[in-house]
């Protein structure tokens, strides 16, 4: 099997593909933290550090509460480990997913099927929905990525 440059080429659908999946879980990722820090200024808590109960002009009254677990913060920060857990997996399968040249439809049914499983995993995640369910999603996300890895190793061994 040989690497040609039109498979990374906004020519080549896989890759387009790939490129605007990417961007979506990579903009999720990146965004879930400004969700935490949305709310740890909404309830002026929340905070992980003692430095952070110090008087600043963003935090003009602290108290020594700041520091206590706070749900409604943990839940966006636990959001976020688990994406960190999950999205840079996907990212590097599906860049070698593209290498080696697989059919568009199946490419596009796995791609997209991760980014509707990991959509709905946080919506589940956020509204606070029972494990049974965020599990489920969880595992319509994971099942594209191992789909991918092996069609890779097929393909290359």
């Amino acid at each position: 099997m040989t690497i040609t440059p039109t498979l990374i080429s906004l020519d080549n659908p896989v890759f387009n593909t790939y490129l605007i999946v990417a961007g979506i879980m990579i903009l999720k990722l990146m965004l879930q933290p400004w969700m935490t820090v949305y709310r740890m200024l909404k309830i002026n808590g929340g905070f992980r550090n003692p430095e952070d109960m110090k008087k600043t002009p963003v935090n003009p009254n602290p108290n020594p509460h700041q520091t206590d677990l706070n749900e409604y913060v943990d839940r966006s920060r636990r959001m976020n480990l688990n994406d960190l857990e999950s999205i840079p997996g996907f990212l590097a399968a599906g860049f070698l997913f593209v290498l080696v040249n697989p059919p568009l439809l199946f490419a596009q049914v796995l791609l997209w099927t991760y980014v509707g499983a990991r959509t709905l995993h946080f919506l589940a995640y956020v509204t606070a929905q029972i494990h049974d369910i965020r599990a489920t999603f969880w595992t319509f996300s994971s099942l594209p990525v191992i789909v991918m890895a092996v069609y890779i190793l097929m393909q290359t061994l």
